[in-house]
């Protein structure tokens, strides 16, 4: 089986209370428990992490590389317009990844609309809501193949 590490950014513990008219109400573990059975279906292992804090977020993806993890989803939250730090984990380990948004984030404030991942990412998706991470794992799966 080949390993999925799903990584989840500041304030995505919120899910389902926050800001419902933006992120639904779907919680993180209905998001991380759906993945991981959807995982087992497509023949992935897959992990979940989640943390509001940067460094922490930077020494999982620095352990990714020694589990062998084969493909990154992450959805760095806030963290896409602000972190060269987890820029450079991402591009020092060479997992490729999937950058993930809940909201489409071309349709927010301005300052959302960069990001310091998505050059460096597989594929991005942005905009499906919760459904986004399926989809994303979907996607993975084929690139596995």
């Amino acid at each position: 089986m080949s390993k999925v590490l799903v990584i989840n950014g500041p304030n995505l513990n919120l899910l389902g209370t926050r800001e419902p008219h933006i992120y639904g109400a779907t919680t993180l573990a209905d998001v991380e428990n759906g993945l991981v059975a959807q995982g087992k279906a497509l023949g992935l292992e897959v992990s979940c992490f989640q943390s509001n804090h940067e460094g922490a977020i930077v020494e999982r993806i620095h352990q990714a590389r020694g589990e062998g993890v084969a493909f990154v989803l992450i959805n760095p939250g806030a963290y896409t317009h602000t972190s060269v730090a987890i820029r450079d984990a991402l591009a020092g380990v060479a997992i490729p990844f999937v950058e993930l948004h809940i909201s489409n984030v071309h349709k927010r404030e301005p300052f959302r609309h960069h990001s310091y991942l998505s050059d460096l990412a597989e594929a991005v998706m942005a905009g499906f809501g919760t459904p986004g991470y399926g989809l994303a794992l979907q996607y993975i799966a084929t690139r596995l193949r």
